[in-house]
Formats: structure tokens, C-alpha cells, sequence
């Protein structure tokens, strides 16, 4: 983690010299008077973003596999991702500032898993977790839909383009105070699932476990839900849609130190944070022209994605 952090500060495309980051960190003036301004300004606010990102996408997805009891599972499994996407959407083709933009995807991504809930809630007497599931895969189809919707009758010029590229994720242009705008929002859902991380290891074991232990399952699942949801949607409205990383983390993270959520919470977060710094800093110097995160995410965890189920496989038979 410390050698990614410290890659991140020197590259990219003004990269800035261990000499110049050293006295920068005493107090001295560096050799190039553009360093400082380089890194408070534009450097501190990224690397920090990246970690918050990289760590809440990891927790949520360690959560809703824990509260699904499925490996397959990702933070976007109840549409918030397709929701948080929507809304940010619509607020470049109204126009808006970049912060009503952030607004508007925040909203999304709770309006939208809102809805799953009340779709959910509106067919009884069925397996609550899979209603829940196919409701979350419904509802993401139309809000993807709605975007593709958008996208046709956006301008071509100016918005199309600005529309693709943060539904592909990216950190360029993040501020410190679009960093202090997520970071309490990841806090308040991340809170949650440190207090209630022994009994997600309860409910992991089924709702009728759970019901003999005296765990009140649909309050707890729903809380969770909203805790994950939060930390998901506060990410997506600042960095876009970044994939895979709340798939795979949770996975790498479990297989080091085991299913215990009280350890796994931990791990993910820290092994997320490290990972998108990661391909952040790669994105920054792969090619002149940056790359969006989330084709990276997905070039990099579709085939390790694929070695976990071909490893699978040899392991069951």
C-alpha cells in the first residue's frame, strides 16, 4: 500500500520528483515551484479518491455477497450502480453543474434501490432474497434502458461524449471537496457494518438460523442494503461507474484471511483502496490520452475473474 501510494504521488503526466516530494513534506521548497500547487491541488485530492473508492466499492461488495449468500454478487446486484448512472445522465443532458450532476447521481442510486425494495416488498410469498435479486436485475434493465434512451437524444457534441465517459469511470478533474463530500456519506453506511459485523456472519447462515438466534432477518438485510447502498452511491456520483472491483476484492480478500466478516470488512477495504490506486495510477500514465478506470477494472478482473472459477473447478472436482 505504501509503494502505491507513494507510485501515485510521483506519477503522471507532470510527474513530480522524490526530491521535490521530500521537501514539500519538511517544510522546504522543492526544485520546481509547480510541485506543491501540482500535489495539493490535483495529486492529494486523486490518490485520496481513489482509496475511498476503491475501499467503499470492496466493502459494499463484501456485504451484499455476505447478505445474499452468493459469490456472484456486486454492489450494482440492486441497481444502484444503473440508478446512480441514470441519474448523473440526466443531469448532463439538463445541463447542470458538476455539483448538481453529483446530486443527481446520489439520488439515483437510492431512488432506484428504493424502488427494488417496494417492488420486493409487493410480491409475498416467495424467497425474499431471490424476489429481491430479480426485482434489482429488473429495475437496473430499465434504468439502463433510460440511459440508453438519453444517450440518443443527448447533442452529439457536447453531451454524448461527456455522458460516455463518466458512465466508463474516472477520477480526472476530482477536487478535494468533492472528496469531502463523499467521505462522510462512505462513513455513515460504512458504520453500520462495523457494528453489525458478527451478526452479517449470523444471517450468512440463513433466515431461519438467524430467526431461532433472535435476529430479526428482513430488518437487518434491509439495513444493510441501505448501509451498502449509501457507500456505493456516494462513490458512483464523484468517480462514475467503476465495475469489478466490488466483485473480485471481497474474493482475493477471502481467500487470505477467511469468510469472517469482522476480518473480511477490513481487508476488502484495504486491498480495494491499494488495488483502484493501482489501476488509477495506471490509467494516469498508460497513454497520453487518460484511460477510463472502469475498461481497466474490467481487463484486469474478467480473467482473474475466470482463473477463481476455473481454480474452482479443479478444487470441487
Amino acid at each position: 500500500m505504501c509503494l502505491t501510494f507513494a507510485a501515485a504521488v510521483l506519477s503522471g503526466p507532470f510527474p513530480i520528483g522524490f526530491g521535490d516530494l521530500l521537501a514539500l513534506a519538511t517544510g522546504g521548497a522543492p526544485h520546481d515551484p509547480r510541485a506543491g500547487a501540482i500535489l495539493l491541488r490535483i495529486r492529494l485530492p486523486r490518490v485520496g479518491a481513489a482509496v475511498l473508492v476503491g475501499a467503499a466499492l470492496a466493502a459494499a461488495g463484501a456485504a451484499y455477497q455476505g447478505l445474499f449468500r452468493n459469490p456472484l454478487v456486486s454492489p450494482d446486484i440492486l441497481g444502484v450502480s444503473s440508478g446512480a448512472g441514470l441519474g448523473a445522465v440526466l443531469g448532463i443532458f439538463l445541463s447542470l453543474p458538476v455539483a448538481g450532476i453529483q446530486l443527481s447521481s446520489f439520488a439515483g442510486g437510492l431512488v432506484t434501490v428504493a424502488l427494488v425494495y417496494a417492488v420486493a416488498a409487493a410480491v409475498r410469498g416467495r424467497e425474499p432474497i431471490l424476489v429481491l435479486v430479480l426485482a434489482g436485475v429488473v429495475v437496473g434493465a430499465l434504468a439502463g434502458s433510460l440511459i440508453s434512451l438519453l444517450k440518443v437524444l443527448a447533442d452529439p457534441y457536447d453531451q454524448l461524449p461527456a455522458i460516455t465517459f463518466w458512465l466508463l469511470g474516472s477520477l480526472a478533474g476530482i477536487t478535494g471537496s468533492d472528496l469531502l463530500a463523499s467521505l462522510p456519506v462512505v462513513l455513515l453506511g460504512l458504520l453500520p457494518l462495523v457494528l453489525l459485523r458478527h451478526r452479517l456472519d449470523v444471517l450468512a447462515l440463513g433466515d431461519e438460523e438467524a430467526r431461532s438466534l433472535g435476529l430479526d432477518a428482513g430488518r437487518l438485510r434491509l439495513l444493510v442494503v441501505v448501509a451498502a447502498t449509501l457507500m456505493t452511491a456516494g462513490v458512483v456520483a464523484v468517480a462514475g461507474v467503476v465495475g469489478w472491483i466490488g466483485l473480485v476484492v471481497p474474493h482475493v480478500a477471502r481467500m487470505l484471511i477467511g469468510p469472517g466478516f469482522g476480518r473480511l470488512l477490513p481487508a476488502a477495504m484495504l486491498i480495494g483502496g491499494a488495488y483502484l490506486l493501482a489501476v488509477d495510477t495506471l490509467a494516469r500514465t498508460l497513454a497520453p490520452i487518460e484511460t477510463p478506470l472502469g475498461i481497466l477494472t474490467a481487463l484486469l478482473g474478467a480473467p482473474f475473474f475466470l482463473w477463481l472459477l476455473v481454480r474452482g473447478r479443479r478444487v470441487w472436482t
